[in-house]
């Protein structure tokens, strides 16, 4: 079984007449274009440590399988406001496991769509974790209650936006937790 020890985030965005074309774009902005992708569930691994792009970047090779979380969106319709976003929720103690979030939205802000991805990942947390909590509350409200609680040390978000183009070619965003 393999349970990875590193991650790292990226994210990009495509602009292209093809649709595919346009993703691969993004994969290339992202740095990620030369990797075999396969798409996990959401959850971050005990002990995992966060590393930079950079970093992961260095120790990926073409053609290897590359485990990852991706959220994606694309649009071909002009001006049309697409985003994509990865929120992350850690436990305080680094031996439990975590989540990921993915959220792909149209007409959304960016801070918008990032909140979103980011609440998302929190409440999963919360509740494996048994903190109470009123789900009617503002995200900022909950976000203070699970960090008194002392068992959600931290929550952060990733997020891409673009306008579609004006022309109406393809325009994808993403954002992709890799693993290592």
């Amino acid at each position: 079984m393999f349970v990875p020890s590193k991650i790292f985030f990226t994210k990009g965005v495509g602009v292209h007449k093809d649709r595919l074309a346009s993703f691969e774009l993004a994969l290339r902005k992202a740095g990620i274009e030369k990797c075999n992708l396969v798409y996990v569930s959401s959850i971050f691994p005990p002990n995992c440590k966060q590393i930079t792009k950079s970093e992961g970047l260095k120790q990926l090779q073409p053609g290897g399988i590359t485990f990852c979380v991706m959220a994606r969106n694309e649009t071909n319709e002009p001006n049309r406001l697409v985003s994509s976003a990865i929120g992350l929720a850690l436990p305080s103690d680094n031996a439990e496991y975590g989540y990921l979030s993915e959220h792909h939205a149209f007409g959304e802000t960016q801070e918008k769509t990032g909140e979103y991805a980011e609440d998302l990942a929190a409440t999963m947390l919360a509740t494996t974790l048994g903190i109470e909590f009123d789900v009617t509350l503002a995200w900022q409200e909950r976000e203070q209650i699970y960090k008194a609680s002392g068992k959600i040390i931290k929550t952060k978000n990733i997020c891409q936006s673009a306008e579609g183009d004006k022309n109406g070619l393809w325009t994808t965003t993403i954002v992709v937790a890799v693993f290592l």
